[in-house]
């Protein structure tokens, strides 16, 4: 089922994102922790790949089983990386012979050693590229990414909400936004986005706060500011896991929470590949 159509019916939608593991025992692992959130009932799942499209056949593989097997709603990540035209149309025929529906357009991170991105001869150079390809040479449902906090390598933020327009004007059906953890960074996203004339549903990208070196990490790559407040708790207890967990659990529950009470329309879920910190802040916005 196309999202398009899963968020013109409902009002909110809930959704999971997980990537492949490098390891066979990693991978069955991650359909466990598939199957014991399938319980939830999500919306959809989405399924990454690394730098580089390194894991592009692991990840269709996974989300052929996802679809067809487990039985969930899946969203199949796809880049300009390392690949020519030629072969982005190879592995769009090869989603849509296994009923895939739905596709994240992404230009993608550069390879691992390299500092930037540099476009693959015969291939593509922005997202905005391939959601073009996709919406002429496919059937599918095509979401992008968003920046709450502008993309990293955008001049400003102009230029990165002008960026956001042209991709959905080339045929995306929705956004997905990277991490955030003010909320009032969306919702301003949300509204400059709208002004301009985004007007399809811009969902926020949630990732539960369990390890502060990790979460650290990622806020960097992405241009995401986590705030001083919540910096000097988890500083306090850094070298303690479970007071860490704690800590960043409430605080994304609370995040959670309020996104939905303003309108949001729907959460995705950055999980790591782990089941039990998404459980607990799915429940807290859908209590039983």
């Amino acid at each position: 089922m196309r999202i398009s159509d899963i968020l013109q019916k409902k009002e909110r939608t809930f959704s999971f994102e997980y990537f492949p593991s490098k390891t066979i025992a990693g991978i069955s692992k991650l359909y466990e922790t598939i199957e014991n959130v399938k319980d939830l009932n999500p919306d959809f799942v989405s399924v990454t790949y690394g730098a580089g499209g390194t894991t592009r056949e692991k990840s269709f593989e996974i989300v052929n089983q996802i679809k067809n097997v487990i039985g969930l709603e899946v969203m199949s990540h796809f880049t300009c990386v390392g690949h020519n035209v030629e072969e982005l149309q190879d592995s769009l025929d090869e989603l849509q012979a296994n009923n895939i529906d739905n596709i994240l357009a992404l230009r993608g991170d550069p390879p691992k050693g390299e500092e930037s991105f540099i476009q693959t001869d015969g291939g593509y150079r922005y997202a905005s590229d391939l959601v073009k390809h996709i919406r002429m040479r496919g059937h599918f449902c095509i979401g992008v990414a968003g920046y709450p906090e502008v993309h990293p390598e955008a001049p400003n933020r102009e230029t990165d909400l002008k960026n956001l327009k042209f991709k959905v004007d080339q045929g995306a059906d929705f956004v997905i936004t990277q991490l955030f953890f003010n909320n009032d960074d969306y919702f301003r996203f949300v509204d400059e986005a709208a002004r301009i004339g985004v007007h399809c549903k811009i969902i926020p990208g949630i990732m539960p706060i369990t390890n502060f070196s990790q979460i650290k990490r990622f806020a960097k790559m992405c241009g995401a500011v986590v705030p001083q407040k919540l910096v000097e708790r988890l500083e306090k207890v850094e070298n303690d896991p479970t007071e860490v967990a704690l800590i960043g659990i409430e605080y994304s529950m609370k995040q959670c929470r309020d996104l939905m009470e303003r309108g949001a329309p729907g959460l995705h879920f950055y999980t790591l590949n782990k089941s039990a910190a998404t459980r607990i802040l799915y429940n807290a916005v859908n209590p039983i």
